[in-house]
Formats: structure tokens, C-alpha cells, sequence
């Protein structure tokens, strides 16, 4: 395994919304489909599997299944995941930590462990940037209804 790169994807935002509607949405398939993925499968308990599945997402349409493994589950405060987004020898934990504040909930994203290679340092950048969008259209799903676009196929 490559030695620590040394740097974290870091997101945080308000929702208006209880802590325990955003934990139940990033906790299931259903939650995630509804403003992100298509047909993503989530089995809730550490140790459980989930796929995360894109179909002609964004603008460049494209379409990808990503394995994860759920490691934490503590409702309705923290939900982490492995996954492998620099390949099979290289997981990265993505941990969703939610505060109740202000009548809403103040969701941080944080996702470490990616190794110094280059492949790596090109992921967190769009890894970054993924998980700002995905935490915006959060925001505007829970708070308003709001879906980009076509969600799915």
C-alpha cells in the first residue's frame, strides 16, 4: 500500500431538516435514489454492502457502479463507509456526521485515507467535488423537493 497522502476531503453544510430525515435518507437505497443514484442498494449495519449506481448522470452522462462496505451506523449522528475510489488496494472511509443545530441538522462529509500517487491526487479532486454536489442536492432535496434533473434511466 502507498504511503498517506496526507490531505481529506472535508464538506459541511446547514439543512433544514431534523438530523433524523437526513440520517434515514443517506441510509438507504431509497434515500439516495431519490435525489442522487439510481437504484444504489444500501444494507444499513456495519459490515453491510452498498452499491452505489449512476446512470447518465450529469453532463457527461455517465454510468457507474461503486462497491462499498458500511462500516458505522449510529442513528441519527454517524454513518460511515468504505469504498474504492482509487482502486481495490486503496479504500477510503467517507464519514457523514450530522448535528442537530439551528432547527436543522449540520451535516459534515469527510472522506480520508487516500494514498500519494497521482491517480489518488486526481480523485480527491473530483471526489471533492462530488461530494459538494452530492451534499448541495441533498440540501435541496430535503429542503424543497428539488431533484437534478432526471435522477436514474
Amino acid at each position: 500500500m502507498n504511503r498517506p497522502f496526507g490531505h481529506d476531503i472535508k464538506q459541511r453544510t446547514f439543512i433544514a431538516a431534523p438530523p433524523e430525515k437526513v440520517y434515514d435518507t443517506i441510509a438507504s437505497g431509497d434515500g439516495w435514489n431519490a435525489f442522487f443514484t439510481y437504484d444504489t442498494e444500501v444494507d444499513p449495519r456495519p459490515g453491510g454492502k452498498m452499491v452505489f449506481r449512476w446512470k447518465d448522470w450529469g453532463p457527461d452522462r455517465y454510468t457507474l457502479d461503486a462497491e462499498c462496505k458500511v462500516l458505522k451506523v449510529e442513528r441519527p449522528r454517524l454513518f460511515a463507509f468504505e469504498w474504492y475510489p482509487v482502486g481495490k488496494d486503496n479504500p477510503t472511509t467517507v464519514t457523514f456526521t450530522l448535528e442537530a443545530k439551528h432547527g436543522g441538522a449540520v451535516v459534515a462529509i469527510s472522506e480520508t485515507g487516500y494514498p500519494d500517487t497521482p491517480k489518488a491526487r486526481e480523485m480527491i479532486l473530483e471526489c471533492a467535488c462530488g461530494w459538494g454536489e452530492a451534499v448541495t442536492l441533498l440540501k435541496f432535496w430535503l429542503e424543497h423537493g428539488v431533484r437534478y434533473g432526471k435522477v436514474g434511466g
